[in-house]
């Protein structure tokens, strides 16, 4: 089994897009005296069995459960559930934008992704949530995660997908949230039905919460199909920075009401203030602001 544990994380890891790259030197380059989020030890609760997936530890598999059938089992306990952290990342058609370097879901994927590196390495496990692996604490589950997020096409659906969640899990949720805020609270409210703990992390480009344009200006959808023209952008500048901040003000305080913690990021700054926030909000359970 290790045999072909070892086997499929090269051929994954000969695969790597150029995120899997980025993020593992981003994760690196923070220093963070890493460890774990807080475990009392192992529980002795039993959870519940799932068949053996590639990525659980061999020494995980309850040999008397296995013998009673054909399938090889885990047995989970309630630590294990509490310990796991589901990432998501929105990959809408708004979050496809970018005024710089970088487009909101480049930057999202890769905080996603280095979150996940750190998490790994300090002894988490870690799923892509709507994804059919289990979390898992190794190399091959954070280059699976890795790999969808780089190289498969993003989802048009803003809100993270009807899918079951371990109860007591953490959820991290990247999303430039342009969604109605009811849609948004209904997403939040569907998660936590299992007492999962969450963050929201608002990915925003400068253009977006400043605008920046004077003149004759065309905004085309980044969907397609629609587009406005402004004679002068300028004149409506005011008005759109008001309604711009209401907005992620309402986010936020929807996050706070519903238990979950909340963060800005625009990607104009650096990632690493945002990853070194995020680590520690997970590590320690206090609210963060804006990076």
């Amino acid at each position: 089994m290790n045999a072909r544990l070892s086997d499929s994380a090269e051929s994954l890891a000969g695969t790597l897009p150029a995120l899997m790259v980025r993020a593992e030197r981003l994760a690196s380059s923070i220093s963070l005296g890493m460890h774990g989020r807080r475990k009392a030890g192992i529980g002795q609760s039993f959870w519940q069995y799932h068949h053996y997936r590639l990525g659980d530890p061999s020494t995980a598999i309850d040999w008397r459960q296995s013998a009673k059938g054909q399938h090889l089992y885990v047995r989970e306990r309630e630590w294990e559930a509490a310990q796991s952290v589901w990432l998501w990342r929105d990959g809408s058609p708004s979050m496809r934008f970018g005024s710089g370097a970088d487009s909101k879901i480049e930057r999202a994927s890769l905080l996603a992704l280095a979150l996940g590196v750190l998490l790994v390495r300090g002894g988490e496990r870690i799923a892509l949530y709507g994804e059919r692996e289990a979390p898992a604490n190794s190399r091959l589950a954070y280059r699976r995660i890795g790999y969808a997020l780089g190289e498969r096409p993003p989802s048009d659906n803003p809100l993270p997908p009807d899918a079951p969640l371990p109860r007591n899990a953490q959820f991290v949720w990247f999303s430039d949230f342009l969604s109605p805020i009811e849609e948004i609270e209904h997403g939040i409210r569907s998660l936590t039905s299992v007492n999962a703990g969450g963050r929201l992390v608002h990915i925003i480009d400068p253009a977006e919460e400043d605008f920046p344009y004077n003149g004759r200006t065309r905004f085309e959808a980044v969907a397609g199909g629609q587009t406005r023209t402004l004679g002068r952008a300028e004149g409506v500048a005011a008005e759109y920075r008001a309604r711009f901040k209401a907005h992620g003000e309402t986010v936020a305080l929807l996050a706070r009401k519903l238990g979950w913690n909340y963060t800005a990021h625009r990607i104009d700054r650096s990632p690493q203030s945002a990853l070194v926030a995020l680590f520690a909000d997970l590590s320690g359970g206090h609210r963060m602001g804006g990076q």
